[in-house]
């Protein structure tokens, strides 16, 4: 699948998402939130990779969303698939700052976009641009999609 029909595939499950939580405000109940919790997820995702253990990252995930890292141009859709790229992410030994970001939540589901930084075992630092999407999953907040991509500009 080329990366339009992927985006145009990626954009109308969003909005399939977006109406059918729409449709099913009346019948569920909305976990409160704000906007500092769901800030917080990120640090909870950065020390999960801080523990070197992929499967601790990928616990973060649910179990049916999509990752679209900055080092692979596989998009990961199972758990495994996750795994693996954890596998080698993490020997990188990267460690994650955010620089700017804007957070929305909605019903049971909050979106936290913006500018983060990896520095690297090696010292490397790599800028990259980041959209997480989370749901409440009635015990947690899950990751549901994660877009990470690299600055295309050069400073």
């Amino acid at each position: 699948m080329n990366a339009r029909a992927l985006t145009a595939r990626f954009a109308l499950a969003a909005i399939t998402a977006g109406l059918s939580a729409g449709a099913h405000a009346h019948s569920e109940e909305c976990r409160a939130t704000t906007d500092a919790e769901i800030a917080a997820l990120f640090d909870r995702w950065n020390a999960a990779l801080a523990t070197g253990e992929p499967a601790k990252v990928v616990a973060n995930y649910a179990t049916e969303s999509i990752l679209l890292p900055t080092v692979s141009n596989k998009p990961r859709l199972t758990p495994a698939d996750k795994l693996d790229y954890f596998e080698m992410f993490l020997k990188l030994k990267p460690q994650g700052k955010i620089d700017m970001r804007t957070v929305q939540v909605g019903c049971n589901s909050a979106l936290d976009a913006g500018i983060y930084t990896f520095t690297l075992g090696d010292g490397r630092k790599v800028q990259a641009r980041y959209t997480y999407t989370y749901k409440w999953d009635g015990s947690q907040w899950l990751i549901t999609s994660h877009h990470s991509s690299a600055m295309p500009e050069k400073s």
